[in-house]
């Protein structure tokens, strides 16, 4: 009898691409694979690439401010958990991986009342709402900082890191120079802004150009509707909304990355040992994660970090001179540590709670 998973976890890609890190691992093993998401998250559009059944649930948010919905979306959560556990009972999956996100709770605790054994994952420093509603249910909690794993049981936490694609160490740097037609030898500066939040970043890689350019090609990852139309054919400047297929050609040519600080882009920089400059989402856009994820990478020497409230073209180009200059101590720091091997150890804890959970 094949062994069988349920994947779970959504409402942002941060939530999702981890899964889809574990899935041509898991189907080595022989596991049969389930997704369940959300009605229309985005999760499901991501997962319809794999050909993974998915069902559909019925999820609401957890708000720490008011909101009128905050009175009815408890009970799309019950809805969600028993539709959940129909789900759970009608494909007996001998394991739950969740990655987080609010989705994951009612299938979590609806697996936990099935006594199906369920490993979670969390990305950032502090552990998202979602996670903590889910702890008591939970085998093991895979974590990213070593910080985290002291703020959760200590039977249960265990330091992982984040399963990157193994695709993004598969690209080709001269693949990369030729997509984005750049044809001298100046190493390159990959900047990753994001739609959301990022524009500051945005602007100030822009009003730092003409002084970065001397010295650096610059590909610019800017989000949708983010591109500079003024500046399409600036020599050694590439912009792109968003890269899909030829991302990994884009890592393998970076020799320095400016980047927001969500979890999953800052693991993948680590996972590809790339320099980097951090600039995290300001703690008043956000519940401050990012800020924490980029002090915690700093603080092991594989960062730097400039406070969005402070950014400005001179510490920009300032802090990229410093990290491209002292490159190769970041790449050894990055080399030692320990957070590499997340899909092995990962792997080893599913293929645990399926064999001690039959």
């Amino acid at each position: 009898m094949n062994k069988k998973i349920v994947l779970t976890g959504g409402g942002t890609a941060g939530h999702v691409t981890p899964n889809i890190a574990l899935i041509p691992f898991l189907k080595e093993a022989g596991y049969d694979i389930i997704y369940i998401g959300s009605y229309d998250g985005i999760e499901k559009k991501l997962i319809a690439d794999y050909g993974i059944p998915y069902y559909g649930i019925a999820t609401g948010k957890f708000r720490r401010y008011f909101d009128p919905k905050n009175f009815s979306d408890p009970f799309r959560v019950l809805k969600g958990y028993g539709e959940a556990r129909r789900i759970l009972k009608k494909e007996k999956p001998d394991v739950v991986f969740s990655k987080g996100g609010f989705v994951s709770v009612p299938v979590v605790n609806a697996a936990h009342s099935l006594h199906i054994p369920c490993i979670l994952h969390e990305s950032d420093m502090t552990p998202g709402l979602a996670n903590k509603l889910c702890v008591k249910a939970a085998r093991k909690i895979c974590c990213n900082f070593p910080e985290t794993v002291n703020m959760l049981p200590a039977d249960k936490a265990i330091l992982t890191g984040t399963p990157i694609r193994s695709e993004l160490s598969e690209g080709s740097a001269a693949a990369g120079r030729a997509f984005c037609g750049f044809t001298d030898d100046k190493p390159v500066l990959m900047v990753i802004g994001g739609s959301l939040g990022a524009q500051s970043v945005n602007e100030t890689v822009r009003y730092a150009l003409p002084k970065l350019l001397k010295e650096f090609n610059v590909v610019h990852i800017c989000g949708k509707e983010k591109m500079d139309n003024l500046k399409l054919s600036v020599p050694g400047y590439k912009q792109f909304e968003y890269v899909k297929t030829e991302l990994k050609d884009l890592f393998a040519m970076a020799d320095i990355v400016v980047s927001r600080a969500g979890a999953n882009s800052i693991c993948e920089l680590l996972a590809l040992h790339k320099p980097n400059v951090l600039i995290p989402l300001s703690a008043k856009n956000s519940r401050g994660d990012q800020i924490l994820n980029a002090r915690s990478f700093e603080q092991q020497g594989f960062s730097m970090v400039i406070d969005n409230d402070e950014l400005d073209e001179d510490i920009l180009i300032s802090d990229i001179h410093e990290v491209f200059a002292n490159r190769d101590r970041y790449k050894e720091n990055m080399s030692k540590s320990s957070q590499h091997n997340a899909v092995q150890t990962i792997m080893g804890l599913i293929e645990e709670a399926t064999e001690t959970g039959r």
